[in-house]
């Protein structure tokens, strides 16, 4: 039985991929094997001695402890792209919103709520109306900033509405190049996507090397009076230099999923309270990804989708298998083989994966191992965890 704890509210379809004859699921566990939760700001003391495994029901993971989990050689999984399609929907929206005045428009309109004169309440119209001319998005140049999952979904729609996309992206993955149009545009660097936009959109993960990325400095290459859109993670762009940018006129507007004090109120600035998720879809889908994981990781020792350890995928096997994670140093595979055949047990099928600093091993055996052997392989320096899945 494999207990899982829940922090936040998942959607009941994600919950329903625990077995119940199998998994207890509760938001109280004691000793969990798996933690899994939304936007719960994880604490290293809310994650006891016997987690394995922790699965965030979205994309980022800087609400939980990275550092801390892998040390202790706890998988952290995410849910890449379970989310895309809500978040490009509401980037279109945002695109949108920035390019015709429909909130004023509303706004101005429900001050007109008390009118009993349709004659004179159609001329106010008709007069007022001017006030909220926009433009256009087709012939419009669009930069995409990242293209993974959302990104290249964007770029496609943006595509459709006729505008022009510029893409840049330096760490695009063989799956998501697949993915993109071929009408996109790559440019080699940002400022000559930024030079070129009239609308700049930004897809891409919260990392040391993208934090503040929008800067003063690349600010000022952007086209005077483009659009910013942020969709991806606050800190990605530099709030006090964005509001110089926005008060001298540089920058024509920025609409964000992340209001912050300082640009709220600014008449150039929409914000939506984090809306990116936000849909009954995307919770499922996301809460059904992070289970599946889950699952597949604690009943076959499996990864896919993890932010600090390898993909392993090793064909389930009927007999006994052992999950070892160490720290990657060489000569690790040696000592543990030949504590194996030091018992006469053979290796039947194994993997072996390392990402940075950690290393993961799958090895199927032929015969049951015994709590001496266990024991043996655990007491190895730089041993982190093992596991038995399967008949042992």
């Amino acid at each position: 039985m494999f207990n899982i704890r829940t922090f936040n509210a998942i959607a009941a379809r994600g919950l329903e991929r625990f077995d119940t004859a199998q998994y207890a699921v509760s938001a109280d566990s004691a000793e969990p094997h798996g933690i899994m939760l939304r936007s719960h700001k994880l604490a290293p003391e809310e994650i006891p001695a016997s987690v394995q495994a922790v699965a965030r029901a979205g994309a980022g993971v800087n609400n939980i402890p990275l550092d801390h989990c892998t040390e202790r050689g706890i998988v952290v999984f995410n849910t890449p792209g379970a989310n895309a399609n809500s978040v490009k929907e509401l980037v279109l929206t945002a695109l949108l919103l920035a390019s015709r005045d429909v909130f004023g428009g509303i706004q101005f309109v429900n001050t007109l709520a008390g009118s009993t004169d349709e004659a004179a309440l159609n001329k106010t119209v008709e007069a007022e109306k001017k006030r909220f001319k926009g433009r256009e998005l087709a012939g419009r140049a669009l930069g995409v900033v990242g293209l993974g999952a959302i990104g290249s979904m964007v770029a496609r729609a943006a595509l459709d509405l006729g505008m022009e996309v510029l893409g840049y992206d330096p760490a695009i993955s063989v799956d998501a190049a697949w993915r993109l149009p071929s009408e996109v545009q790559r440019m080699e660097n940002l400022p000559a996507l930024f030079s070129r936009a009239d609308y700049v959109t930004l897809h891409v993960p919260l990392l040391p090397e993208t934090e503040g990325m929008i800067n003063a400095e690349s600010l000022s290459v952007f086209r005077p009076g483009s659009v910013l859109l942020n969709f991806a993670r606050e800190p990605i762009v530099d709030s006090a230099a964005l509001k110089s940018a926005l008060e001298s006129g540089h920058v024509g507007k920025y609409v964000a999923d992340f209001p912050v004090p300082g640009l709220i109120g600014h008449p150039n600035v929409l914000l939506t309270p984090h809306l990116g998720a936000s849909t009954a879809e995307a919770e499922e889908n996301c809460a059904v990804m992070a289970a599946n994981q889950l699952v597949n990781f604690l009943e076959t020792g499996s990864i896919a989708n993890s932010v600090n350890f390898p993909t392993v995928n090793l064909e389930a096997s009927s007999g006994h298998r052992l999950a070892i994670v160490n720290r990657n140093v060489p000569g690790m595979l040696g000592k543990m083989t030949t504590l194996l055949a030091q018992q006469d047990i053979n290796v039947v099928d194994m993997l072996n994966k390392s990402r940075d600093g950690i290393a993961y091993n799958l090895i199927d055996l032929g015969a049951e191992p015994d709590s001496t052997l266990l024991e043996a392989i655990r007491s190895v320096q730089d041993v982190i965890s093992v596991r038995v899945i399967g008949g042992a």
